[in-house]
């Protein structure tokens, strides 16, 4: 578990407390969407044609909040996630070096 004065808790527990977080590939939420953030980290989801980007992670079911496997892993606890799927071993390609 993380401790109180972590960098990455922001107020996060104001709307991602008990939420429930999805395995999921990055896609626009609409036209001229191109990137999202972890909401802890600031990690950048794209699509594949940006490649220092994560291309998944995981995500409200809405797609709304994005969270990256690292801090799902440090935070699901201490938040109460309902987290469904799970992040593979590695994703070399997935650009998680560059954070």
């Amino acid at each position: 578990m993380q401790q109180d004065d972590d960098w990455r808790l922001t107020g996060q527990d104001r709307y991602l407390t008990g939420a429930k977080l999805e395995w999921a590939h990055w896609q626009p939420q609409r036209p001229g969407w191109d990137h999202d953030h972890c909401e802890f980290c600031g990690a950048k989801f794209a699509g594949p044609e940006v490649p220092e980007s994560l291309h998944t992670g995981f995500a409200t079911p809405d797609r709304y909040w994005w969270v990256c496997a690292q801090c799902v892993a440090d935070f699901q606890q201490r938040f109460g996630w309902q987290v469904v799927g799970r992040a593979p071993e590695a994703e070399p390609s997935d650009g998680a070096e560059s954070r």
